[in-house]
């Protein structure tokens, strides 16, 4: 059976991993984690993809991104991962394939879910033991939402700016939200759902999507969405 293409729709945000191959090392050197921050930053802004948070791990990458494109998205991790794998085969003199295939995706229930897989991604360092705390690992959008730099590659998304009415308090207001963590529930939720790539949200914000795409968008929604409805 011919496996799905992937669930991309503009306008919506879509959470992304990427691993390495056989779960391999993809950064051999500090340089290399920020050569990649420097690729999505490009492509990013080529392809139209707002990029609202991220985590770098030793082996994959996780992104939380919103395309403006049907095809944004496939485009810039295409040309991320491609340029990528030419940079560190070159510098660690080495060929072949670095990914473990194309990347996985889901697209989420902005209003349930977004929040929650911010916090998932940030968290990430934390659950691998690399960290006590989200705000000590350096590869991370983390550190733009609670005030301690500014990431060139984040565009909060208009949920964070509802967090508080000033920066102070939007930052005071998402750390808090790290700290207390991911709802076990959901954790599984984004995982499973993005290594599926079955959208993720409420039964109704599930059925409105299967309007707009032709592509099944839940396990077990057999068959084609009947012509003429909002494709």
């Amino acid at each position: 059976m011919a496996r799905l293409p992937r669930l991309t729709l503009p306008g919506y945000p879509h959470h992304v991993i990427q691993r390495g191959n056989n779960r391999q090392s993809i950064f051999a050197k500090t340089a290399d984690y920020q050569r990649l921050l420097d690729l999505l930053d490009d492509n990013a802004r080529q392809f139209e993809v707002a990029i609202h948070a991220y985590v770098l791990m030793s082996n994959h990458f996780h992104l939380l991104v919103t395309p403006q494109s049907s095809d944004g998205l496939p485009q810039m991790m295409q040309a991320v991962g491609r340029r990528y794998v030419r940079y560190f085969n070159d510098s660690q003199q080495r060929s072949g394939t670095l990914w473990e295939g194309r990347y996985r995706s889901t697209l989420i229930q902005t209003d349930r879910y977004l929040l929650a897989c911010m916090a998932y991604i940030d968290l990430n360092p934390v659950r691998a033991g690399l960290v006590a705390q989200a705000a000590e690992y350096p590869w991370t959008s983390h550190g733009h939402y609670i005030g301690r730099q500014m990431d060139k590659l984040v565009t909060p998304h208009p949920l964070v700016w509802a967090l508080g009415n000033t920066p102070f308090a939007r930052e005071a207001a998402y750390a808090e939200l790290v700290q207390a963590g991911v709802n076990p529930v959901h954790q599984s939720a984004l995982t499973q759902a993005t290594l599926s790539g079955w959208a993720l949200g409420e039964p109704d914000f599930v059925a409105d999507l299967q309007k707009r795409t032709q592509r099944r968008v839940a396990k077990g929604q057999a068959g084609r969405p009947q012509a003429g409805k909002n494709l």
